[in-house]
């Protein structure tokens, strides 16, 4: 059964899409641990990150990379932090999650709840800034 990721990744349920290529698709988090929060994912399903060969673990970084730039160009944290936990979904991510206070509580389990205008705005603002 295809992860609720690949269902987003086939268009099956909506996501806030900020970037995608051959391989990568990138997308708001809609649990978010801070505003402009976003998950990095192979297209190709693949439970485990460390389960992918070397050069697809490289292109994904280097995708989230890309995107976390656009993050920190867009919207300006301190800097932009990343978890790799992958106990959620069954699907490979990185979690890109903007830092705005030193003191930023920086956990999967803290989340905050923009609404659904805010969250359209923070993807058109951090979409357009991710140079792939």
């Amino acid at each position: 059964m295809a992860s609720i990721f690949t269902k987003i990744i086939q268009g099956d349920i909506p996501s806030y899409k900020i970037a995608e290529d051959d391989k990568h698709y990138a997308f708001l988090d809609i649990n978010p641990a801070a505003e402009g929060h976003v998950l990095c994912i192979p297209k190709k399903e693949v439970d485990y990150i460390f389960d992918l060969p070397a050069e697809e673990l490289s292109a994904l970084m280097e995708f989230s990379q890309k995107v976390a730039k656009g993050i920190d160009e867009a919207l300006e944290p301190i800097r932009t932090g990343i978890i790799v936990e992958g106990m959620e979904v069954p699907h490979a991510h990185v979690h890109l999650i903007p830092i705005y206070e030193k003191t930023q509580a920086f956990s999967l389990g803290k989340k905050v709840d923009p609404n659904e205008e805010r969250m359209q705005e923070l993807a058109n603002q951090i979409s357009g800034k991710v140079a792939l």
